[in-house]
């Protein structure tokens, strides 16, 4: 079966950064869209980032573009998001989700999710 593993969350004072991975296994991780997306408490689950099978293409929410990065290692099965200039807001359980498609969604596979708390 479908198993991703998400790693890498934590305590982070505002200004830091994280990098989250995100493990894959039970599927054709080469050819499958993986993306993030967070749920902070109180709130609806919201979309972080995607990319493409290859890696050559990537979307991310609007109000993170040039904060976060996604990115992909397809010899490992592992998807990564790196995040920079860490605010309080994006304190938020992180899940990677794997698509049913080579370039984006819809997303049918799901991590556990991982804590990142952000303290100013």
């Amino acid at each position: 079966q479908v198993q991703l593993v998400e790693s890498g969350g934590g305590l982070v004072q505002a200004g830091g950064s994280l990098r989250l991975s995100c493990s894959a296994s039970g599927l054709s991780f080469s050819g499958t869209a993986m993306g993030w997306f967070r749920q902070a408490p109180g709130k609806e689950r919201e979309f972080v980032a995607e990319i493409t099978w290859s890696g050559s293409r990537t979307r991310y929410a609007d109000s993170l573009k040039g904060r976060f990065t996604i990115s992909r290692d397809n010899a490992k099965s592992t998807v990564f998001l790196q995040m920079n200039s860490l605010k309080s807001e994006d304190t938020a359980v992180y899940y990677c989700a794997s698509s049913n498609s080579g370039y984006r969604g819809p997303y049918v596979y799901w991590g556990q999710g991982t804590q990142v708390t952000v303290s100013s």
